[in-house]
């Protein structure tokens, strides 16, 4: 869509202004109106300006009036004495919601694309990637990760979204790095565990181990051995025992010797003294041999009843005496080690544990780098699909390059092709360019702009401050 006629009446500084659709530069000094042409087509187009007055002082109305080659015909008025005036008809017809349909027919940098170079690198950054088309929704993030990232910020070109999303300041390069973090200090856990526990541990084998039944079976052993040691004793002392009992029965008898003696000595002297007994005395005398003989047989009896007992005592044992006393030491060592084992439980299963932790924290990890991987991947994947309106143009970690360079390694000049490039990007829309200012730019780079335009079929009105007192138009 090209202008075909442009007039002005009364805005800003200018009197009269009437154009057709030719690309032009406005020359003259300061204040010759040539500003005022550019800033009348934006108010037209916009309805904005960022002039206190819009109609030329002294009158009460301004005007302009834009017509194009497919039929559009913008009028717009405006009054100090009431309301401001607008009609944009199409092909002779008021179109509805008039100032949407004017945003929709240019975009802002046509109307100073020279801007574009004194934006802030992330800005021009921004305004590039919103160029690329493709049709993307929540949907299709959806499918792409599984979940809708929280940390992204959705107002934005996707490919700028990408790159939030696999950025390092993302979650999911972070949360890996936690989680990587979480599984070091776990493996650490499960090798100093794994360093107390034996190898080859059983663990299934020693949870269900007791040694009780071990334990039972020393005891049972231990009683046996000291029955045998009893019956071994018994056995080896029992001739001490009936010699001890020999003694004893020899003792009694000596002292039962020694005591008669006295008394016979005691009665002998009596007999001499008590002639009066002498018949008793000797009667006694002649049972003292029978009493000896009595009280011989008690001990006699004695010593047999002692032997008899503790040989009973020593036939109790018989079935322990020939037995040798079994050792208990491969048990004890059984048990110990059923034990120990056992030790080694609880810190096991807390090793497995920490190794079942482990092994979800790899799954999560290797998740979160799989959708790192997605959206580094995914940029290329769109770029081979998506139109891409600028030649040249690639994007690495969500950066666009012109040519392999960064926008603020582009020289003055591809800058400003760039400015061109990134200005136009309604192909049905208005196809004019507003430069204001071209006296900043230096003559090859001013030539270059003017020849990129006319070769992508583009008008343009340019203004160049000089030394001319009143405006001129120049035709390129």
């Amino acid at each position: 869509m090209n202008i075909t006629k442009i007039k002005i009446k009364n805005l800003f500084g200018i009197s009269e202004y009437e154009a057709d659709g030719s690309s032009v530069e406005l020359a003259g000094k300061n204040g010759a109106g040539k500003t005022s042409v550019i800033d009348a087509i934006r108010y037209a187009l916009t309805n904005k300006s960022d002039r206190k007055y819009i109609v030329r002082r002294g009158e009460t109305e301004g005007e302009i009036l834009i017509e194009t080659d497919n039929g559009l015909r913008i009028n717009r008025k405006a009054r100090t004495t009431q309301a401001d005036y607008k009609s944009v008809k199409k092909d002779g017809r008021e179109v509805g919601s008039p100032e949407s349909f004017l945003r929709d027919i240019f975009t802002p940098l046509q109307l100073n694309p020279v801007e574009f170079i004194s934006l802030p690198e992330k800005q021009q950054n921004a305004i590039i990637l919103d160029m690329i088309e493709y049709p993307w929704d929540m949907q299709k993030i959806k499918e792409w990760f599984g979940e809708i990232p929280s940390w992204v910020n959705y107002d934005q070109n996707i490919l700028a979204v990408l790159n939030d999303i696999q950025s390092e300041n993302g979650e999911y390069f972070m949360n890996p790095q936690d989680i990587n973090r979480e599984m070091r200090n776990k493996r650490a856990f499960i090798e100093e565990i794994a360093s107390a526990i034996p190898a080859g541990y059983e663990v299934e084998k020693w949870e269900k181990a007791s040694a009780g039944p071990v334990y039972q079976k020393i005891e049972r052993i231990r009683k046996e051995n000291e029955e045998i040691q009893k019956a071994k004793s018994l056995l080896e002392l029992r001739d001490n025992k009936v010699r001890k009992f020999e003694a004893d029965r020899e003792i009694a008898k000596t002292s039962i010797a020694r005591e008669i003696g006295a008394r016979r000595t005691q009665i002998e002297n009596e007999i001499t003294r008590m002639e009066d007994q002498i018949r008793n005395l000797k009667a006694e005398k002649e049972s003292l041999a029978e009493k000896m003989a009595d009280k011989t047989a008690v001990i006699e009896e004695q010593f047999k009843a002692a032997v008899a007992k503790y040989d009973a005592e020593v036939e109790a044992y018989a079935e322990y005496r020939d037995k040798e006393p079994q050792s208990t030491k491969e048990l004890e060592e059984e048990a110990d080690t059923i034990e120990a084992m056992k030790a080694h439980v609880n810190e096991f299963r807390r090793m497995q544990g920490l190794q079942r932790d482990v092994e979800i924290l790899k799954e999560n990890s290797d998740l979160l780098t799989e959708r790192i991987e997605k959206a580094r991947s995914l940029p290329g994947e769109i770029l081979e699909t998506a139109k891409i309106p600028i030649a040249g143009l690639t994007i690495k970690d969500g950066v666009p390059l012109i040519n392999g360079l960064p926008v603020s390694n582009l020289s003055d000049g591809e800058k400003l092709d760039l400015c061109i490039d990134v200005a136009i990007q309604k192909p049905n829309g208005l196809q004019i360019i507003l430069i204001d200012g071209v006296e900043k730019l230096s003559t090859p780079v001013r030539e270059a702009l003017y020849k990129k335009c006319k070769e992508k079929g583009l008008q343009f009105i340019a203004t160049r401050t000089t030394d001319d007192e009143d405006l001129t138009v120049i035709t390129l």
